[in-house]
């Protein structure tokens, strides 16, 4: 049970720490002063969250996203969600296969081998499956939050630790909505994937309360070191660097690393994504699947999105909200229905 909750838990939070995440733009877009309490809500509703979505995706032995959707939403809105949800998937994976090709120049290797690079990892990662996926995460993830919550400790040791907590001085707190409901769609997808392989009720509570809690602490630890140096931070295109600014070089070049990784498991989740909604009509093994898209992909990463991303991003933060606000009140909903949920 623990070995699966544990699973579940990195899976879940490889989905969290994208590009965004670990570079610590989305942080400081999000927090950033008073913000110490709404870090704190985010941490609780993300537990939530993690807990309802796994427990309908495990009653409904899910293998793809749009049980768990029907069941939140009703059958007459998930088909306007599971198209949103398959473009936003695909979208950010493109945007993720462009940024992996774009992190690797910094190594001085071209920019299409980088694209070259990290979409053949893709594709062999999921010559496993799901087990390739939530096995990569089980490595992965553990080593990125050492490397950066170890960087942000040594930061904090060295500046001293910036601990100021005043409850009267919280007015950020709505932030923790808002950055919530930008991860709920990916957490759909990805969740709404492991119904099936989800044995014990017990690697729900593991898997809901493990993931919330190392994001919590970790976004209070890294918004903190960001507040620090918070007039750097205005110049650098990432926030990380601004902490990284007197480190040696090599430092520098771990964290990139991170960043990489970070890229990876973003992409990765998002082709489990689009793979597991379409293995139904598309019976061929998920390694072709996922060559399938990447090859529909690539050719998009010459494109510039930043138009794109203007117009999906706003609506994808409208539509999160709405299913934000389905599943903190699922459990209020069907509590006569279903006493076992929270």
């Amino acid at each position: 049970m623990w070995i699966s909750g544990l699973k579940w838990m990195f899976l879940i939070i490889g989905t969290m720490i994208g590009a965004g995440y670990a570079s610590g733009r989305e942080l400081w877009e999000f927090f950033g002063y008073e913000s110490g309490l709404a870090i704190l809500l985010f941490a609780l509703l993300f537990f939530v969250c993690c807990y309802v979505i796994m427990d309908i995706s495990h009653k409904q032995k899910s293998e793809h996203y749009i049980p768990v959707l029907e069941k939140l939403m009703g059958k007459r809105l998930t088909s306007l969600y599971d198209s949103l949800i398959v473009l936003y998937l695909f979208s950010t994976t493109v945007i993720m296969i462009a940024g992996g090709g774009a992190t690797l120049e910094v190594l001085h290797i071209p920019y299409w081998y980088g694209v070259m690079i990290i979409s053949a990892l893709l594709i062999i990662l999921f010559v496993w499956g799901l087990n390739g996926m939530t096995s990569m995460n089980s490595i992965l993830i553990p080593i990125l939050i050492l490397f950066l919550v170890g960087t942000l400790l040594v930061f904090q040791y060295t500046t001293g630790f910036n601990d100021d907590f005043a409850l009267n001085k919280q007015s950020n707190w709505p932030s923790a909505f808002t950055f919530t409901a930008l991860n709920i769609l990916p957490l759909v997808a990805v969740i709404g994937a492991i119904g099936k392989k989800i044995a014990h009720r017990g690697e729900i509570w593991i898997a809901s309360i493990g993931s919330a809690t190392i994001l919590g602490v970790v976004s209070l630890l890294y918004n903190q070191s960001l507040i620090t140096v918070a007039q750097e931070v205005m110049v650098y295109e990432i926030p990380l660097f601004a902490i990284l600014q007197n480190y040696p070089y090599f430092m520098v070049l771990i964290m990139s690393g991170l960043l990489w990784g970070a890229i990876y498991t973003t992409a990765a989740s998002g082709l489990l994504g689009l793979c597991t909604r379409f293995k139904a009509y598309i019976n061929v093994p998920f390694w072709l699947l996922s060559f399938m898209f990447i090859i529909l992909m690539i050719p998009l990463t010459t494109i510039g999105f930043s138009k794109l991303i203007s117009i999906l991003y706003p609506l994808y933060g409208l539509v999160n909200l709405y299913i934000l606000a389905a599943i903190m009140l699922y459990p209020i909903v069907h509590r006569f229905d279903d006493k076992a949920t929270i």
